[in-house]
């Protein structure tokens, strides 16, 4: 009777066991669910460049770099999210090169006219530096680059106090503008002086006014509020942008007007092999002190060999331009870049080798008002090429490119730049 009774109750506790097992594996599928969501948001974000806290995400740019003029720039920054708000928004860092000894920072916010076309009006004050020569579009710093190796060699900078209105609109879902009105104070660091009707600027006002639009027609966006997630990257993409410098307006000391366009392009081959192409170009016009004018992305360090210049390659930069060789008043850039289907070695070794031309031509007006730095002009067409072994060790890799064609140089050495690549994706 005993061991009926036994196996009764057997029976029983396994069924109420089994029958409960369905709504723990459903909890626990669920939870399993939600932990994998969170952490893909979290990583979504991460490689959107904040990390995210309660009513604020840290903004990963500010918190350490390096450049030769700055030594090492660290300091923290951040905006506010949708849980501090949806119609409105803060944002600003502060930062401390510890080279030049002095603070930098920026204080802004924003507030949301429309939700559907996602406008926003923006205001911000800056006192900062940037490279002289230096050309962004202002749709770019909607998008993030984890690692930006070409700012490690950067030396000539003016500095900048900015004050500037912006609107952001969404045309379609492939269109993206922005519109800046801004007036600044600018200062080079170094030994500049700009001549223009017999008076020499050693620090001049600029008042601009500012359009970009970024078209990307192939692509698939998901727009959350304060940055953009691209679900399908589409090929080719067009990026314009018109700068006007009014003289007299807020006591601005010029009247210019610079174009800019770039184009990428990507094609995916049936072998995991990947062709792209980038064309870049600009023209100024008009009364362009050098620190609006353009360099041609250089990416070289004047040392007297090879070792002595190994450095990190950058992503879209000419290895064997040295710093400050080259300015222009109108100028393009072509880039070509091949990449090989990995070598699978091993499952968690596999280098992949990249092919790499780059080209760039320029001109130069009224080169006799820039006085106190020397400088090249890009007439003759500048061309390198080379090659790079990507992913050999955590994302570093190898870089090799040789300088040619018009302004090869007669030390052999001085052609060739020997680098390492890091190359991390999240």
């Amino acid at each position: 009777m005993s061991k009926h009774l036994f196996v009764v109750i057997f029976l029983l506790v396994a069924t109420n066991c089994f029958a409960q097992k369905p709504n723990e594996l459903e909890k626990d599928s669920a939870r399993v669910k939600q932990d994998s969501i969170r952490k893909i948001e979290f990583i979504r974000k991460l490689g959107n460049g904040y990390l995210p806290f309660k009513y604020f995400n840290l903004d990963l740019r500010y918190l350490i770099k390096f450049n030769q003029y700055e030594g090492f720039r660290t300091g923290l920054g951040g905006i506010t999210n949708n849980k501090f708000s949806e119609k409105y928004r803060l944002n600003g860092y502060a930062v401390y090169g510890f080279k030049d000894k002095r603070y930098k920072y920026s204080v802004g916010g924003g507030f949301r006219i429309n939700e559907k076309s996602n406008t926003w009006i923006n205001l911000s004050y800056t006192d900062d530096l940037q490279e002289t020569g230096s050309s962004s579009f202002l749709t770019d710093k909607r998008f993030f680059t984890f690692f930006e190796p070409r700012l490690l060699n950067i030396d000539l900078f003016h500095r900048h106090i900015t004050k500037s209105i912006s609107v952001e609109h969404k045309i379609s879902k492939h269109l993206l503008t922005e519109t800046q009105l801004a007036t600044s104070k600018i200062n080079p660091t170094y030994n500049y002086n700009f001549v223009l009707d017999n008076e020499s600027f050693n620090n001049f006002d600029v008042s601009t006014a500012k359009i970009s639009l970024q078209w990307s027609p192939f692509s698939i966006y998901r727009y959350e509020k304060d940055y953009i997630v691209e679900e399908k990257d589409g090929y080719p993409k067009f990026t314009l942008q018109f700068t006007q410098g009014f003289k007299s307006v807020f006591g601005s000391d010029f009247n210019f007007s610079k174009l800019d366009f770039r184009t990428i392009y990507h094609l995916q081959h049936k072998n995991e092999s990947l062709t792209t192409l980038g064309l870049v170009a600009g023209i100024a016009d008009g009364e362009t002190p050098l620190t609006h004018l353009y360099h041609s992305y250089p990416n070289n360090i004047r040392k007297e060999t090879i070792l002595q210049r190994f450095s990190v390659a950058g992503l879209n930069s000419f290895e064997t331009m040295y710093f400050n060789e080259f300015f222009s008043d109108k100028f393009s850039t072509l880039q070509f870049k091949h990449f090989f289907k990995p070598f699978k070695i091993t499952e968690w070794f596999k280098p992949q080798l990249v092919l790499i031309s780059r080209h760039a031509v320029g001109t130069m007006n009224s080169i006799d008002r820039h006085q106190g730095i020397d400088f090249n002009t890009l007439e003759k067409l500048y061309s390198e090429s080379g090659f790079e072994i990507n992913k050999l060790f955590f994302g570093f890799g190898l870089s090799f490119a040789y300088r040619y064609g018009g302004y090869h140089l007669p030390n052999f050495e001085d052609n060739i730049a020997f680098k390492f690549t890091f190359n991390i994706s999240l």
